[in-house]
C-alpha cells in the first residue's frame, strides 16, 4: 500500500501565515500539518508516500527531504497550480494509482491517529472516510444507505439545509484498491479532466462513478473520532482547540467564552441556560419569520423599552434592554466612582469592572457557602461603599435570600445611602411558590436606591439572542445609560422574541418546573457517587466539592473533557480554601446529565 497526498494548492485564505509556504506547513498547536501526516504515515510500513507539490514545492521538498523518513518519498509536481484544481493534481499521479492500493490525502486536514486508522483497518478494499454533517462543515457531501453503499453526491448546487440530518461530510480522507483505481476510477479521471477541464475537484469522478451503481467502494462513517479541515484562520483557530492536549485543550477552551455549537460532540456543563425552553413552537414561530426578521433593521431603544416594560410589568422609563447582561452592567458600573461590596465567592462580571482597591469583600467563610441579608449589613455597616452588588442566586454557590429579607436589605442600603444592584437572573428557578423577583413597578418606586438586573439568555434559554433587562425607579439613571449603549443594540431576532413571550408563558412556568425536578434528580445522582459532596441550589446549576484524597478539580475538568467531550467549570481560581476543590455543573436534561454521572462513575469507581 501506499500513499498520495495532494499539497500543491495556496491557500489564499490563511493569508499572511501562507505568504511565503505552502498550506500544509502551516503550525497546528506547535506542528506543521504535514509533519503530523507524515508521523502517522510513517506508523503504516507503507511502500511509499507520492507527495504532489505546486505552490512553494521546493521548499515543501526540502523540509520533507529533512524528516528522514523511513518510507521513500517520490515528489510530482504541478507547475500550474495556480491555474488548476485538485483534479489537475490527481490527474498527474494517475500513474501510481494503477500501481498500488492508495490512501488518498488531502493535505489541509488535521486529525488524531485513530482517523487514519479506520481508514487502513477497515476491511473495505476501496472506502470514502465520512463523518454526520455538522454545522462548521463545508465541502463534499454524500448520503449513504444502511448497506454503507453510496446513494448520491451532493454539490453545492444541490444542497438542501432542510436535508442536513441525512448528509455525511467527506473528510477528504480515502482509500482506493489497485482494482478499483484500474478499473474505476483512473478511466473516469483522464475523460472528466478531458471533457470538463483541469479546474475541478476530482470528487466530481467519484460521483459520476457511483451512477453505475453496486461498485466496490463503501463510505465508513467515523464515531466521534476528531479531525478537522483548514481553510482559514478561524478553521485553525478551532482546530488548535479541538485537538490539543490534555491542558492546553481545556485553557484553549475556556478562552473561547462560548460559541461552541462549533463542536456539535461537545455537551456544555459550564455555561449557564434553560434546558427546557424556549420549546418548539416558539422556535418554529421564529423560524416562520426568519427571512423578514434577517431582512429588516430592529427597532430602537424606545420601542424596546416599551416591550419589556409589557413584559416585566414596569414603566418604559425604569427599564432598559440590553444586548445580554453583560452590556449593562458594563454601563452601569462605569456610572460608580465608589467602592463595590459584595459577596465571594461570586460571578465576576461586576468586580472585574472595579480596579482592585475598589472592592471591598465579604468573604463567606462557613463551610456551607450561606450567608443571609443580616450577615451582610453587619459585615458593611462600618465599610464605605458606594454600591452593594447582590447575586441572587448567587454564582456559584447557588445560595438564595428570600424576596422580604432582600427588601429589608434594600431599606438598609437606602438609609445608609448605598446603591443596591440585585441581579436576579437565575431567580425564576427558585423553589419558592410566591413571587421572587423585583421586576415590579412599585418594589422600584418605594425603593428608589434599588437596580434591578436579569439575564433574559440565561433564564428563558436564548443566549444566542443576547438579551438581558436593567430597571430602576432612578429615571435619570435610565436614561443616561439608554444614551450611552447604541440604539440598536437588539437585533431584530431579540426583539422579536420579546414581543412574542407573552403567549409562551404557561410554557416556560412548565419548562421551570421541569428544570426543578431535573435538578433535585441530577443532584442526587451526582451526591451519591463517591468523594463527591452537592451544595443546596436554588438555581440552574449545582456547586460541587471533590472529598476525595488526592482529587484535583482542573484534572478532572481536563479529563471530562478530552475523554468525554463534557465541560465544566472549574472553580479553582475563584475558590481558593485550604486546597479544597471546586466544580460548578449546569443542570441540563435528563439524557445529558446522565451521561455525565456515567462518566464521572467511571472516573470515580465504587
Amino acid at each position: 500500500m501506499q500513499a498520495i497526498i495532494l499539497a500543491a494548492g495556496m491557500g489564499k485564505r490563511l493569508k499572511e501565515l501562507t505568504s511565503n509556504a505552502t498550506k500544509c506547513m502551516v503550525e497546528v498547536n506547535g506542528e506543521m500539518m504535514i509533519h503530523k501526516t507524515l508521523m502517522h504515515l510513517e506508523k503504516l510500513n507503507l511502500n511509499k508516500i507520492v507527495l504532489v507539490v505546486g505552490y512553494e514545492g521546493q521548499q515543501l521538498m526540502d523540509y520533507v527531504n529533512s524528516l528522514g523518513l523511513k518510507t521513500p518519498v517520490e515528489y510530482v509536481v504541478n507547475d500550474v497550480y495556480d491555474k488548476t484544481n485538485n483534479i489537475y493534481s490527481l490527474y498527474l499521479a494517475k500513474e501510481y494509482l494503477l500501481q498500488d492500493d492508495t490512501l488518498l490525502l488531502e493535505s489541509d486536514l488535521v486529525y488524531e491517529e485513530a482517523v487514519i486508522r479506520k481508514l487502513v483497518d477497515t476491511p473495505y478494499p476501496s472506502l470514502v472516510l465520512v463523518d454526520k454533517f455538522e454545522s462548521w462543515m463545508d465541502g463534499t457531501c454524500i448520503t449513504v444507505d444502511e448497506d454503507d453503499n453510496i446513494t448520491s453526491f451532493v454539490s453545492k448546487r444541490e444542497f438542501d439545509f432542510t436535508k442536513t440530518d441525512e448528509y455525511y461530510k467527506t473528510v477528504n480522507l480515502y482509500k482506493f484498491s489497485k482494482n478499483f483505481s484500474e478499473k474505476y476510477y483512473v478511466p473516469f479521471l483522464e475523460a472528466y479532466c478531458n471533457a470538463m477541464g483541469l479546474n475541478e475537484y476530482y470528487e466530481q469522478v467519484l460521483k459520476v462513478i457511483t451512477f453505475l451503481g453496486d461498485l466496490e467502494i463503501k463510505a465508513v462513517k467515523l464515531n466521534g473520532e476528531k479531525w478537522y479541515e483548514i481553510d482559514d484562520v478561524q478553521d485553525l483557530d478551532i482546530a488548535e482547540s479541538l485537538l490539543a492536549g490534555k491542558e492546553e485543550k481545556l485553557e484553549k477552551m475556556q478562552k473561547r467564552f462560548g460559541g461552541y455549537w462549533r463542536y456539535p460532540k461537545l455537551i456544555d456543563f459550564c455555561y449557564l441556560v434553560n434546558p427546557y425552553f424556549p420549546n418548539k413552537k416558539l422556535v418554529s414561530e421564529m423560524q416562520t419569520n426568519f427571512e423578514r426578521l434577517l431582512g429588516e433593521y430592529p427597532s430602537g431603544m424606545g420601542v424596546n423599552s416599551l416591550i419589556a416594560a409589557k413584559i416585566f410589568g414596569l414603566h418604559a422609563s425604569q427599564v432598559i434592554v440590553g444586548n445580554g447582561a453583560a452590556e449593562l452592567i458594563k454601563s452601569l458600573m462605569e456610572r460608580f466612582t465608589g467602592r463595590l461590596g459584595m459577596a465571594f465567592p461570586t460571578f465576576q462580571e461586576y468586580p472585574n469592572r472595579k480596579a482592585e482597591k475598589d472592592v471591598v469583600p465579604y468573604f463567606v467563610t462557613n463551610d456551607e457557602f450561606r450567608y443571609t441579608a443580616k450577615d451582610l449589613m453587619d459585615f458593611y455597616e462600618d465599610k464605605d461603599i458606594e454600591v452593594l452588588t447582590l447575586i441572587n442566586p448567587d454564582n456559584p454557590s447557588g445560595n438564595y435570600i428570600r424576596r422580604e429579607d432582600v427588601l429589608k436589605l434594600s431599606e438598609w442600603c437606602e438609609k445608609k445611602n448605598i446603591r443596591f444592584v440585585v441581579d436576579e437572573s437565575f431567580v425564576d428557578f427558585v423553589d419558592e411558590e410566591e413571587t421572587t423577583t423585583l421586576l415590579d413597578a412599585e418594589i422600584l418606586k418605594a425603593n428608589p436606591n434599588l437596580i434591578v438586573v436579569k439575564s433574559i439568555s440565561k433564564s428563558y434559554g436564548v443566549p444566542g439572542l443576547r438579551l438581558g433587562v436593567l430597571a430602576s425607579s432612578d429615571e435619570e439613571l435610565i436614561a443616561e445609560m439608554k444614551k450611552d449603549v447604541a440604539i440598536w443594540n437588539i437585533n431584530s431576532f431579540g426583539e422579536f422574541y420579546m414581543q412574542i413571550e407573552e403567549k409562551y408563558r404557561k410554557d416556560y412556568a412548565s419548562a421551570l418546573d421541569k428544570l426543578r425536578t431535573e435538578r433535585a434528580r441530577f443532584a442526587e445522582k451526582l451526591g451519591s457517587l463517591p468523594g463527591v459532596r452537592i451544595f443546596p441550589s436554588q438555581a440552574n446549576y449545582l456547586m460541587v466539592e471533590l472529598t476525595g484524597e488526592n482529587v484535583k478539580a482542573t484534572e478532572i475538568t481536563e479529563l471530562l473533557l478530552t475523554r468525554y467531550n463534557l465541560f465544566i467549570k472549574d472553580l479553582s481560581s475563584k475558590i481558593s480554601r485550604d486546597d479544597r476543590q471546586f466544580l460548578r455543573i449546569a443542570i441540563r436534561n435528563e439524557e445529558e446529565d446522565d451521561v455525565l454521572v456515567k462518566a464521572l462513575e467511571e472516573i470515580f469507581p465504587h
